[in-house]
């Protein structure tokens, strides 16, 4: 199992452009100056709730550009 420092670089190796994670504490552990990849974060990790923010998810990863860390709010739909 790979370290989230090891992830990140690997994925830049392998040609990556984002990461979507659901590890909230990323914005803590990882310095993003210099990566050549963003990160996309999840503030959920119950699929039922996703799943219904599949737009807002797409966004973010279009709109979020290397070395940024961008959340996406999941709140619970009822």
């Amino acid at each position: 199992m790979l370290e989230n420092g090891e992830l990140i670089q690997r994925a830049e190796e392998d040609g990556y452009d984002v990461i979507v994670t659901t590890d909230q504490s990323m914005r803590y552990q990882q310095n993003l100056a210099r990566r050549k990849l963003a990160i996309v974060v999840l503030m959920a990790t119950a699929w039922l709730r996703v799943r219904h923010r599949t737009a807002e998810i797409r966004t973010a990863v279009e709109e979020v550009r290397p070395g940024e860390l961008r959340e996406v709010p999941i709140r619970h739909t009822g």
